[in-house]
This record gives C-alpha cells, sequence and structure tokens, in this order.
C-alpha cells in the first residue's frame, strides 16, 4: 500500500502541545515518515478559523525541508484563485528544490467563503470554477511545455530548469471531475470522504476511459481519499471520531459552526440529539474507516478491491493532536511495515 496523509493543520483545542497547528502539522509529517507513509499533502483554506492553512506551497517546503524520503504535495491548491503560471513557477521551484519528491494537487472548490475569494481576488474579480478546466489545460502546459501554438503565453517559462516537475494530481468529487482529470492527463485523487454516500466504480471508469481516449503516454493513477480513525479499541476510535462527527453534524443539521469539541461532552450531547441528528450521524459514521488497526486493515483490503487501487489518503482530524498522531502511526505501522 502507498498511504497518504491529507493533512488540513487543524487548530485541536485539547492538545496538550500549544504550539500552532502549522508547527504540529511539521511534527506529524516527520512521524509518519517513520510509520512508512508515502505521501504528505496540505489542504487549502482561507480566512477559516478551525483550519490554518491558506498556502500549501509555504508548508510543504518547510516540511520537505525537515524529511527525507516522503513525497511532499497539495491536496490541494484550489485553483480558481490563482494564475496558473504563477502555481507553475512556485512548484517548478520546489520540485528543483526537492527532486521527485514533490506533488502538485489541484481542486475546483474555493476552500473558504465567497467574501474570502473575493479578497484573494482583489482588485481583480473571483471566479468560481467557471475557468477551471482552461486553468487545469494551462497549468500543465506551463510545465511541460506544450503550450498551444496560438497562446498568449506559448513562449513564457516556468523556470530554467524544465526537467524538474510534480506529479500532478486532479482532487475531485464526481464523475465531471474525474472526466477531466483523464482528458487533461492527471492523476485523480477521488475525495470519498467529501461525497461519501454513492459513490461507485464508474467514476472511475470513467476517468480511465478519459485518459485513454486523450492518448497520454504515461499511466494513469487512482488514489482513494477517507476519513479514518484508528485507536487500540473500537470504543476509542469510536471515542475519538466523534469529535469530527459531531461538529459535521450539527453543520449539516442545524446549520451550526463551532471548534471542535472534546469527546467527553460530545457523550453528553448526544444524548440530546433528535432522529434527525442520529441518522446523519450514524451515516456519516458508517461512511469513515473508525477502529482497530486489524479492523482498518480488512477494510481498506475491500476498498482496495472494489476500487482497484493500492493508494489510500487518509483524513483524520480530532480534538487533540495526540490521537490524532497515534491513529495515523497505528495505520500506517499496520498496513506498511507489518
Amino acid at each position: 500500500m502507498k498511504l497518504t496523509v491529507i493533512d488540513q493543520s487543524p487548530v485541536q483545542p485539547g492538545s496538550s502541545d500549544t504550539r500552532p497547528a502549522p508547527a504540529l502539522s511539521a511534527e506529524l509529517a516527520k512521524e509518519c515518515e517513520k510509520s512508512g507513509y508515502y505521501r504528505y499533502w496540505l489542504a487549502e483554506h482561507h480566512s477559516a478559523t478551525y483550519f490554518s492553512g491558506p498556502t500549501p506551497a509555504t508548508l510543504i517546503s518547510h516540511i520537505a525541508s525537515i524529511t527525507n524520503r516522503i513525497r511532499v504535495g497539495s491536496g490541494g491548491v484550489m485553483l480558481s484563485h490563482y494564475s496558473p503560471f504563477m502555481v507553475a513557477e512556485q512548484f517548478r521551484l520546489l520540485s528543483t528544490l526537492f527532486p521527485d519528491r514533490i506533488d502538485l494537487g489541484i481542486g475546483r472548490a474555493p476552500g473558504g467563503g465567497g467574501l474570502s475569494s473575493q479578497a484573494l481576488a482583489w482588485p481583480g474579480n473571483a471566479t468560481h470554477g467557471e475557468l477551471y478546466s482552461r486553468q487545469a489545460l494551462d497549468l500543465k502546459s506551463f510545465l511541460y511545455g506544450d503550450m498551444e501554438d496560438d497562446h498568449p503565453f506559448k513562449n513564457l517559462i516556468a523556470s530554467p530548469y524544465p526537467d524538474y516537475n510534480p506529479e500532478l494530481w486532479m482532487l475531485g468529487s464526481s464523475g465531471g471531475s474525474a472526466a477531466l482529470a483523464g482528458h487533461l492527463g492527471y492523476h485523480l485523487a477521488f475525495a470519498l470522504f467529501i461525497a461519501p454516500t454513492g459513490a461507485k466504480y464508474d467514476v472511475i471508469e470513467e476517468y480511465l476511459k478519459a485518459f485513454e481516449q486523450a492518448g497520454h503516454t504515461h499511466d494513469p493513477k487512482v488514489m482513494i481519499a477517507v476519513g479514518a480513525y484508528c485507536a487500540d479499541t473500537q470504543e476509542e476510535a469510536d471515542y475519538i471520531a466523534s469529535s469530527q462527527l459531531y461538529k459535521k453534524t450539527i453543520q449539516q443539521t442545524r446549520g451550526e459552526d463551532g471548534p471542535w469539541i472534546s469527546p467527553e461532552i460530545i457523550q453528553d450531547e448526544m444524548t440530546r440529539f433528535s432522529p434527525r441528528d442520529w441518522r446523519y450521524y450514524n451515516l456519516l459514521a458508517e461512511s469513515f474507516i473508525i477502529g482497530t488497526p486489524e479492523k482498518i486493515e480488512e477494510e481498506i483490503a475491500l476498498l482496495s478491491k472494489y476500487w482497484q487501487t493500492d493508494e489510500f489518503a487518509f483524513l483524520t482530524v480530532t480534538h487533540d493532536f495526540e490521537s490524532r498522531l497515534k491513529s495515523y502511526q497505528l495505520i500506517g505501522e499496520k498496513l506498511t511495515i507489518s
């Protein structure tokens, strides 16, 4: 198995380590490298109270400099905010500094609200994904030198070192993104944790079909990204997962947003759940992988067979850093070392 960490750099109020969340991301990356993870990806969020990673490229540079083997990348750069040429320059530079270790994953979502999108584009006008296909094509063209002859930026170079490139990935949670990734020749990271219900292998078939029809000469890659919580016992895994499950549930059923609450408090709060709350909470819990290392191993084996891939990414957000670190360590040691 090739395992990836998706790190949203969450602000975890229950941590005994009081360093800022980006510093804890660096600590997590070092430990996950020891546990056998193959990739470490940083997410992008803007004007966020509970996530602290607005610029993946900055954290990528730092984490790549304090690790030795693990690939480091974005999961992902929210391309609608940026010039493809700027992103190409950033990641060509990162690839030059850290050869064969940089991944560039891109996504269509804004990673924040409408006001933050306007601020990022100011004094220009924000885009909302309507130019994403063109941006993704231009980004790849800047990096690989295959811009159309009549493109106004054809003669631009992203850096003097054209042989240093990141591995290109596209994040998606639908068939549309998968087909676009295949058409343009990106590898596909399918975010099962975003759309956990109803996702079928048809999406991967769309990707592979589009990839083949486009005539790309390199091989496609598929990664499945899931929410995961691992502990020594099932009860403990359910306990640490409850912070994220509760937060997502009240966001969906009550429209309430807030910090991650301690599992101890949540056990009491859940006694006042409505039937609607319980339905959503249980549906969400069933879509995540929650349990002991042995259970995680069994469920990943089933997912690997269904999705026809040996690449998996794990998103884990808990109330405290220590349980989050342990969850990643247990999964890594079970799936990559034992």
